[in-house]
């Protein structure tokens, strides 16, 4: 089972640290299957419980993963090698279409709002034992929750969508318990869930969002959360539309012990109405952040949920950092207040060279996904071919790798610092590389 490598050691810290050497050191590869924890603590001399114990932290670090009857084995991608390592160099003279940020000359400038907050807090210095969130910005996020349809809830704040994420999904679950995540999805998101000792469930994606057959395959086998993005799915760009997210809706009603995680990723630079699942289950968290559409550096994120929810994730936050710069909620707020940012404007200028790049490749005979947000999804035959090629051709793009867990090759290109004239050049090069249009589904 472990080939010449042996486990060793008498406490659960010493086997945990054990089987984390081996894997670091490469003895233990992954998806290798480790033993049973009876037959380990007969072979160590101790008692299973101790194996037990060693078992859990080495889950709670992400280092291997359970699955009931099938046992413990090593994670398929250890938690401590990130999906953004997996990254290419644009080569010299070349463009890089692969980090995923947005135009800078499509963020607002920030100046009076920095300003406005800094006078601010001149006048009324922000304090220990203060509430954690500025009542302008958590008005001015529910009012703009309400206009879309969101359920009614507490306002927190968090230092981003993934710091959001973690936190609702720490308030709510055990290490070990499955969460259905989307594939291809946020590489990031991928990492984290592993991270937290969670285990990852894939389930299928196309320009609607979540396929509901595979997130009730998943709810059936168990899953205690799922993870949605609403609109500009990063990296497919697929928006949830209203007839799919009543079919959702549908599916989590059956499942009203299950945890619902709504990530609005496309607020601010997507112009597609909004069709929230929030409310179809007891428990639930709808999440939207600012970095897309006033700066990736503001880590700032608005969050909603049920009130149990909210409050579990403002205690736990209390005991850590105790509260996001008041003064940077007061930034954002000022920001939203004066209308910094026209959503319409925004969401036109992404469409006009998104919508580009995939009408040029369709023109070309090859797929590609890309209904809203700023990065287009192009399956290829040879993942690492097209890379390669790509590169060759002077354009770096991101390897699908970083996306994905089950379903097939391909590259996410990101529009935000293409020009019209680079639309044409790119549409070749992507058609070589991309080699024979594949079956036309993510997975």
């Amino acid at each position: 089972m472990l080939g010449e490598y042996r486990i060793q050691g008498r406490r659960a810290s010493e086997i945990a640290a054990c089987v984390e050497r081996g894997v670091a050191e490469g003895a233990l590869e992954p998806g290798q299957l480790l033993p049973p924890m009876r037959e380990l603590a007969l072979t160590l001399g101790v008692n299973p419980n101790t194996v037990a114990a060693a078992y859990r932290t080495l889950r709670e670090r992400g280092v291997i993963e359970t699955d009931g009857r099938r046992g413990s084995r090593v994670r398929p991608r250890p938690a401590t090698t990130a999906r953004g390592s997996i990254r290419v160099e644009a080569p010299a003279g070349g463009r890089d279409v692969s980090k995923g940020n947005p135009d800078p000359g499509l963020l607002p400038s920030l100046g009076a709002a920095l300003s406005e907050a800094a006078r601010r807090a001149a006048d009324r210095p922000g304090m220990y034992g203060e509430a954690p969130v500025d009542e302008e910005f958590a008005r001015l996020a529910r009012a703009a929750l309400d206009a879309d349809g969101v359920p009614d809830g507490p306002i927190a704040v968090t230092s981003g969508s993934l710091d959001a994420i973690e936190r609702v999904l720490a308030v709510h679950l055990r290490a070990g318990d499955a969460v259905a995540v989307e594939d291809p999805g946020w590489g990031s998101l991928l990492d984290l869930v592993p991270a937290l000792g969670l285990r990852p469930v894939p389930i299928a994606v196309d320009d609607e969002g979540p396929l509901p057959a595979a997130v009730a395959g998943a709810l059936r086998d168990g899953v205690r959360a799922v993870i949605i993005t609403d609109r500009a799915q990063n990296p497919t760009g697929a928006a949830v539309g209203a007839d799919r997210a009543a079919a959702l809706r549908h599916v989590l009603a059956a499942h009203p012990d299950v945890l619902l995680v709504e990530d609005d990723h496309g607020h601010g630079i997507v112009d597609l109405p909004l069709s929230p699942l929030a409310g179809a289950t007891r428990h639930w968290a709808f999440v939207r952040s600012v970095a897309k559409a006033y700066g990736p550096d503001l880590r700032i994120a608005s969050l909603t949920g049920d009130a149990e929810t909210v409050d579990r994730v403002l205690g736990r936050q209390r005991l850590g950092p105790g509260w996001v710069s008041r003064i940077l909620q007061h930034t954002v707020a000022h920001l939203w207040a004066t209308g910094a940012v026209d959503p319409v404007a925004v969401a036109g200028a992404y469409a006009e060279r998104r919508d580009g790049l995939v009408r040029a490749l369709e023109r070309r005979g090859v797929e590609a996904h890309g209904r809203s947000g700023m990065n287009v999804w192009v399956p290829v035959s040879d993942e690492t071919g097209a890379v390669t090629r790509l590169l060759g051709a002077g354009w770096a793009v991101a390897p699908g790798a970083r996306f994905r867990m089950t379903a097939g090759p391909a590259v996410r290109v990101t529009v935000s610092g293409l020009t019209p004239r680079d639309i044409e050049p790119l549409a070749d090069a992507l058609a070589i590389a991309s080699g024979p249009a594949p079956a036309r589904s993510y997975g």
